[in-house]
């Protein structure tokens, strides 16, 4: 399987990324922003089932953290490449800094905090692909766009991990309210940290008007670019199953509430190991290897669940599933390589959209198989299955070649 990389890595590999000013401004907004959405689902939580005294209730807020994320990232995601980047992601930063301020409010009853959910939920999308696209002009469509891109990945992994905590911990000395308040101010902060340190650059396509459905056409018809995104979407429905069960199968072996918790962290600290790994240690052509075989074995870890084992073996599969996710560098880059300019902004917000909407459908349906079957063995099948579903996109893949002729424009409408 070709594809055209680099022969050196970025200088000074993440280090070098952190040179570009401008990634600094955006890397430290991205940090705002991620620990002030977590930081406001657990106070949100907390809040509606105070008011309610409804686990329902309660539930149904982290849920409308995902539901409106299918929605919005199809209607708005031709904003992404028909507006100027700085101008979408500075207005969904202070949409998003209004909404939360609105929550603090004592008059706002729970339907206007669920709506107000919403909101930030369905512009997050649009924020994110938009962001994703504006790095390749920032700094360039390159190794060095590779690891922002790995930079990225790795502070929202790590901001779930801290920011959960950090919520907890909040919510000990501050009323929920309070803690959202602090939500919005990490927005309006990222808000300003875009607005004066970052350029301002011309839309990537003329404006106009399109059917929200052609750039997903434009996408997803051609071959190569379709097998690359299902490659990106795919694999995270099957990994997400042991952690979707993690709770009932934690229980079924008698583990403890200590044990669970390091269990839960255990997938996402091997992501970021395996993430640091591939981009401190290897060149971009190294990285481009390991894509298929990295891709194929990555869900074969979890097969050991047919045994049913303990504590101590379940860390190890979550790591090892975890380090495998190294694959992604490498398929950034073909990924970046095969999308035009002009479609990279709704590129990134479909592909954005479809990775939170099918990790939604992921859990439910891992939450579903369960019902009727024990979870050892729903999350060994989900090993097996989705290792199939890898190995037929990756001989798609091949099948596609390389990129001969970029997709066509959407046409208006």
């Amino acid at each position: 399987m070709s594809i055209t990389v680099n022969e050196a890595p970025a200088p000074g590999g993440y280090r070098g990324v952190f040179r570009v000013r401008e990634f600094r401004t955006v890397f430290a907004a991205h940090l705002m922003s991620v620990l002030g959405v977590v930081v406001a689902e657990i106070a949100l939580t907390v809040l509606v089932f105070r008011t309610t005294g409804s686990p329902l209730m309660s539930a149904l807020t982290f849920a409308l953290g995902f539901l409106p994320y299918a929605l919005g990232g199809t209607l708005l995601a031709g904003v992404a490449d028909r507006r100027p980047a700085r101008r979408v992601l500075v207005g969904c930063d202070l949409l998003c800094a209004a909404c939360a301020a609105a929550m603090v409010l004592p008059v706002t009853p729970v339907a206007g905090l669920l709506a107000l959910r919403c909101a930030m939920a369905f512009v997050a999308p649009l924020f994110q692909g938009t962001r994703n696209a504006s790095l390749a002009d920032i700094l360039g469509p390159g190794d060095v766009y590779v690891l922002g891109r790995s930079l990225m990945r790795m502070v929202a992994q790590s901001a779930q991990l801290i920011g959960f905590g950090l919520g907890g911990l909040l919510l000990t000395v501050l009323a929920p309210r309070a803690a959202i308040a602090l939500t919005a101010a990490g927005f309006l902060c990222s808000a300003l940290l875009l607005r004066f340190g970052t350029r301002s650059r011309p839309a990537r396509a003329a404006a106009g008007r399109t059917s929200p459905l052609a750039g997903a056409r434009a996408v997803l018809g051609d071959r190569r670019l379709r097998a690359l995104t299902l490659l990106l979407w795919l694999p995270p429905v099957f990994v997400i199953a042991p952690e979707a069960l993690l709770v009932p199968y934690a229980d079924g072996i008698g583990a403890g509430t200590a044990a669970l918790g390091v269990m839960m962290c255990a997938l996402p600290v091997g992501t970021i190991a395996g993430e640091l790994w591939a981009g401190s240690v290897l060149g971009p052509r190294a990285r481009s290897r390991l894509v298929v075989p990295l891709a194929a074995a990555g869900l074969l870890p979890l097969l050991a669940y047919a045994f049913r084992p303990g504590t101590g073996a379940v860390l190890a599969v979550l790591l090892l599933a975890g380090l495998a996710h190294a694959y992604t560098l490498g398929l950034d880059q073909w990924y970046v390589e095969a999308v035009p300019d002009a479609l990279r902004g709704r590129a990134m917000t479909l592909l954005s959209t479809g990775l939170m909407t099918l990790q939604g459908v992921g859990m439910a349906l891992a939450g579903l198989a369960a019902e009727f079957l024990p979870v050892h063995v729903v999350v060994a099948g989900a090993g097996v299955l989705g290792t199939a579903v890898v190995l037929l996109l990756l001989a798609e893949l091949r099948s596609a070649g390389p990129r001969e002729d970029r997709p066509q424009m959407p046409t208006e409408e």
